[in-house]
């Protein structure tokens, strides 16, 4: 299991993406990443979600996040992209 951290802004984006593709290889056909630990975090959060989500359907996986903070999902509905994250 990947896990985010519990910052999540612009100025770690890429350094998380970058984490989570690295750790990619490891993983199995479903993929699952931890967001119980996100506390801290802005719209860069989602993009690293959809990129990783990409990332993973590139090879084949699929990606489920638990724990995403409500807040976050509050976002993803307000950008439309609440179902690519399975907030409902």
């Amino acid at each position: 299991m990947l896990r985010l951290p519990d910052e999540l802004k612009h100025a770690s984006a890429n350094a998380c993406l970058t984490q989570l593709v690295e750790g990619l290889g490891a993983e199995a056909a479903g993929v699952v990443v931890d967001a119980q630990a996100l506390l801290r975090f802005d719209s860069s959060a989602l993009a690293v979600l959809i990129e990783f989500r990409r990332a993973c359907a590139g090879v084949g996986k699929t990606l489920v996040v638990r724990g995403l903070p409500p807040q976050l999902c509050d976002l993803a509905a307000l950008y439309g992209v609440e179902e690519l994250l399975l907030c409902a």
